[in-house]
């Protein structure tokens, strides 16, 4: 009785649906979203920690999950905003971490001008990061969020909001207000 009331609360698919998704799914390797997809979080994690080394165990962790939760994904887009909201989320915790407060005394004279441990990076991603880019990573988080899927990663504002799960309006305002603060910031940069 309960399997049965539970059964019929599940969304139904189609058999074409499900077929498609499956499909789909199998015909992607690890290694080929790996490759895909592994400089694209990396650049994420970066723009939320400001650390090479934190960004790097972040791409390990979501591909750690990736392999863990085997989701069945609809389509390549489906694959990228799972990845995405998954790294994002990760970054989210990290942030919250004591670790993130605390530094070696060790490596005090390693600290950048972030107050983030300098490291080497296994992406060989060069990390000369422009001043908008700068200014971007300084906003508040949901600024930053939706400025960087738009404009970085190419989302509509339509998709960002569907990823974040917030209002299509929200977001609209999100980034009108960001380009406000970054159009000002930009020009005070340049006088």
């Amino acid at each position: 009785m309960i399997i049965t009331a539970i059964t019929k609360s599940l969304p139904v698919h189609s058999k074409e649906e499900e077929n498609a998704k499956i499909s789909y799914s199998k015909s992607r390797s690890i290694e080929e979203i790996y490759e895909k997809y592994s400089n694209m979080i990396f650049q994420v994690s970066f723009s939320y920690l400001k650390s090479a080394a934190d960004s790097e165990d972040i791409v390990a962790d979501v591909f750690v999950k990736l392999i863990n939760a085997e989701p069945k994904f609809q389509n390549e887009e489906h694959e990228k905003a799972w990845l995405l909201r998954t790294a994002i989320n990760l970054c989210k915790n990290n942030l919250k971490h004591w670790r993130r407060k605390t530094v070696d005394i060790d490596d005090i004279d390693n600290i950048d001008e972030y107050g983030n441990l300098q490291s080497e990076n296994q992406f060989n991603i060069n990390i000369n990061i422009n001043d908008t880019l700068k200014s971007v990573m300084e906003l508040p988080e949901r600024y930053k969020d939706v400025i960087y899927l738009y404009y970085y990663e190419g989302y509509s504002t339509a998709e960002i909001a569907k990823m974040l799960k917030k209002p299509h309006s929200s977001v609209r305002v999100h980034l009108h207000e960001a380009r406000k603060i970054l159009k000002g910031v930009l020009e005070e940069d340049e006088k």
